[in-house]
């Protein structure tokens, strides 16, 4: 394709038609489906579901995490949260550490226990992604980032973002 014809084709991506646009989020749904599929099936095995691979996901990015810091990021009251930690602490996967500084302070931690599961848990996605990536190719890879990120609230795009440079 050359640069012309490229950019023509990116000009008429900016004004996609319903149609389009359903057939986009139809593909959101399958994909997260997909997405999902692997873990869902390991997870089902503990009596576990999608809330609790979140909190092991997000555990394992910012090891000694807030309990309040992990509520910001799921964005779950903390009535939720409290049931998911309470069973992943009792299965022995999260260790809830008292806060040096602050006393009322939970830092959360993985055991190894914990991150064995969360190693199969995101081997299973990264596995998934890095096959569908291959097939995209870099282009594609790189806009779709840029498309989830613009799909993001702002709020989210920060957290997204703060968790990236490892500052949570």
């Amino acid at each position: 394709m050359s640069d012309r014809s490229a950019a023509q084709h990116s000009d008429m991506l900016l004004f996609l038609t319903d149609e389009q646009l359903r057939q986009g989020i139809e593909a959101m749904f399958f994909a997260y489906q997909g997405f999902t599929a692997d873990p869902d099936r390991i997870l089902s095995e503990m009596a576990y579901g999608r809330a609790h691979h979140r909190a092991v996901h997000f555990i394992n990015r910012a090891p000694g995490t807030t309990v309040n810091n992990l509520l910001g990021i799921l964005g779950v009251t903390k009535q939720s949260l409290n049931r998911v930690l309470r069973t992943l602490i009792e299965d022995g996967l999260v260790q809830s550490k008292v806060g040096r500084v602050d006393k009322r302070e939970r830092h959360l931690f993985l055991t190894e226990a914990g991150a064995e599961l969360e190693r199969k848990l995101s081997d299973a996605q990264r596995a998934r992604m890095r096959a569908a990536y291959r097939e995209a190719g870099p282009e594609a890879v790189t806009g779709f980032r840029a498309v989830l990120e613009a799909m993001m609230d702002k709020d989210m795009r920060r957290k997204s973002r703060a968790l990236k440079e490892g500052s949570t």
